[in-house]
């Protein structure tokens, strides 16, 4: 039996189809996504992977149709297991949390599409309707709030735009002896080159971090990172503007491309989320179980 489609919780891809005069919705797809062969496509079909826009599977043969709103299931061929646990916290009718660690994205994007946390934990708990409230990097480890009732979900989705969540994070850098502290950091942040990293440039600020010393040993600290927005890799590019990148950060301050190494992950740690529930007033605090060792 196929699971009906709901786009909140990411499991599909959606595709227009463009104007064109293919017979079928297979030729079209064929023409416009060349990378994929059609035999892959024809498997799709046939495992009711491609569903019409009420998330109904449908045949190779369907007629084409201009504008025909599709979904479909990204899916990487021989994908490459990713070894490493992630921990369900806390589970009940509205919320999910889990600690995820270094090196597993959040959702499927790039080559990764069932090594990430979102389809595992929807594996796990049997709940297609998983959504991620926030995000945090594929490098970064800790604490990760889902969705688990869309008729609730929007109510926990604005605590994060109206800046209603406390984040703490925790990371291990360079000693600082210069500077003081709890300091705060504030720039604006745009795309770089690559697309993926971001940068410091003039303008009006747009990210804003207090940072504390939570401990010192010897050349390396372990700080206390309070992110007050959330732009992408914000504490790994203000630490960098510091003067202390974050031990083995593959992207700041210098870009390495290299494998992925399981025994030097990046020592940046989503430690603990705080928020009055939305829905009870109640105080809710949630604190990682993992740890960032020297």
């Amino acid at each position: 039996m196929t699971t009906p489609f709901d786009p909140a919780h990411q499991q599909a891809s959606t595709v227009c189809l463009p104007p064109g005069n293919w017979a079928t919705v297979l030729d079209c797809l064929c023409d416009h996504f060349k990378a994929i062969e059609r035999a892959q496509w024809l498997d799709r079909f046939a495992r009711g992977r491609v569903l019409d826009a009420a998330g109904k599977a449908i045949n190779a043969d369907l007629p084409y149709r201009r504008g025909m709103r599709l979904h479909y299931f990204r899916e990487v061929p021989n994908e490459r297991p990713i070894p490493v646990q992630e921990t369900i916290l806390h589970v009940d009718e509205h919320l999910v949390v889990a600690d995820k660690p270094h090196f597993l994205p959040v959702t499927p994007t790039g080559e990764y599409v069932e090594q990430t946390l979102l389809r595992r934990l929807i594996r796990r708990l049997d709940n297609p309707h998983l959504v991620p409230l926030h995000r945090i990097d594929r490098h970064t480890a800790g604490l990760v709030l889902f969705s688990a009732n869309p008729q609730t979900r929007s109510a926990y989705q604005r605590l994060f735009p109206e800046r209603r969540i406390g984040k703490r994070y925790q990371a291990i850098a360079a000693a600082l002896p210069l500077r003081e502290f709890p300091l705060v950091h504030t720039s604006r942040l745009v795309h770089g080159e690559p697309f993926f990293r971001m940068q410091e440039v003039p303008g009006a600020d747009n990210s804003e971090t207090l940072a504390e010393v939570l401990e010192k040993n010897g050349e390396l600290w372990r700080y206390g990172l309070s992110p007050v927005t959330g732009k992408t890799h914000q504490l790994r590019v203000h630490m960098a503007a510091l003067g202390a990148a974050i031990c083995n950060d593959p992207f700041y301050p210098d870009l390495r491309n290299e494998e992925d190494d399981y025994q030097r992950p990046l020592k940046l740690l989503a430690h603990s989320l705080r928020f009055a529930d939305p829905l009870t007033g109640e105080g809710r605090y949630f604190e990682s179980r993992l740890s960032l060792d020297w």
